[in-house]
């Protein structure tokens, strides 16, 4: 027998099964599961480097990432040579501002410090938000151009803040490199940004679980469960990270119209999409927006489905999908 011929006979006979692997980055923790046959036993450190990539060209907290030294570029009107990643982002970044009618922005870097939000908290609130008229006129991500391999500022000011839709591109280019390395049937999460090809071990979608958006649930509590095959699914919320002022929940999703906290009772937005930086940024795009409006966004887009959740002022959590996202309640 010839040894291809047996090498052949021999990985079919080999036991299919499912392949976990895990790690931290960008701020949370990630999760993949492959099902296939052992191979490419590096697999997991192909991963991990990957995602670091994207961290390193996205990350706010790292002074030497490829977002941060853009913010710092002081030259309107000049070229900002861009990586590949950094042009990828922003022009489905450009899509998702578009879409939402400006409801999402990827300059509002100098509220979200304000806010308290930024790399380094402020601590409690600014008690006085006048300032925030003024920083208005530091965003606007129609003042930045993107070129085949360049960026360009309009005004030297302008910074950038991706964190809304990096994390998506994360899970987006870790699903790559396990395809390259010949797999169809996978799941990759991070921090709740999920993309699932193919089908789970046994067959049939994957099942990714969308959180309970209550401040008070545990990080692992599930409120539903959606069947995803070959896309991705995306969640926003603002039930783990807000502040109360005078009485007030202040959101830190923020308005680019206004600069200030979302107050529309929206706790948390989940978007289908084809790819997860789509689905990302939509979904912060959809809280921003509200749930009708949000919804009707969502109907729109080709391919997309999504749920917004708000929390109502008697406290109860009011349901509002497109009419094809389908999910399974839990408990």
């Amino acid at each position: 027998m010839k040894a291809g011929v047996f090498r052949s006979l021999l990985a079919a006979c080999t036991p299919v099964r499912a392949h976990r692997f895990e790690g931290r980055a960008m701020g949370t923790t990630w999760h993949v599961t492959v099902v296939g046959r052992p191979g490419a036993s590096d697999l997991r450190e192909r991963i991990a480097r990957r995602i670091e990539e994207v961290e390193q060209t996205f990350s706010t907290y790292r002074p030497d990432s490829e977002l941060n030294r853009f913010s710092r570029f002081a030259r309107a009107g000049d070229e900002f040579p861009a990586s590949r990643d950094f042009l990828a982002v922003m022009r489905t970044a450009a899509r998702v501002h578009t879409l939402s009618g400006g409801a999402w922005d990827g300059t509002l870097r100098p509220l979200v410090d304000f806010w308290g939000f930024g790399p380094q908290p402020q601590g409690p609130a600014p008690r006085d938000p006048r300032g925030v008229e003024a920083l208005l006129g530091e965003v606007g991500f129609d003042e930045v151009e993107i070129r085949d391999s360049a960026l360009v500022k309009k005004r030297a000011p302008l910074t950038l803040d991706l964190s809304s839709i990096a994390k998506g591109y994360g899970v987006d280019q870790a699903a790559e490199v396990i395809r390259r390395e010949g797999f169809s049937d996978f799941v990759v999460e991070i921090g709740g940004e999920a993309y699932a090809a193919g089908s789970r071990r046994g067959g049939g979608p994957w099942r990714v679980g969308i959180g309970r958006p209550r401040a008070d649930s545990a990080p692992d509590e599930i409120d539903r469960v959606v069947g995803v095959q070959d896309g991705a699914l995306a969640t926003s919320g603002d039930y783990r990270t807000f502040f109360v002022r005078d009485g007030v929940r202040c959101s830190h999703v923020l308005d680019p119209r206004t600069g200030r906290p979302i107050t529309n009772g929206v706790v948390s937005a989940s978007v289908l999409a084809p790819d997860c930086t789509l689905a990302d940024g939509l979904a912060t795009a959809a809280m921003v927006m509200g749930a009708e409006a949000g919804v009707a966004m969502l109907e729109r887009v080709p391919g997309v489905e999504g749920l917004v959740v708000v929390d109502t002022r008697d406290g109860r959590l009011e349901s509002h999908p497109t009419k094809g996202f389908h999910s399974e309640p839990v408990g």
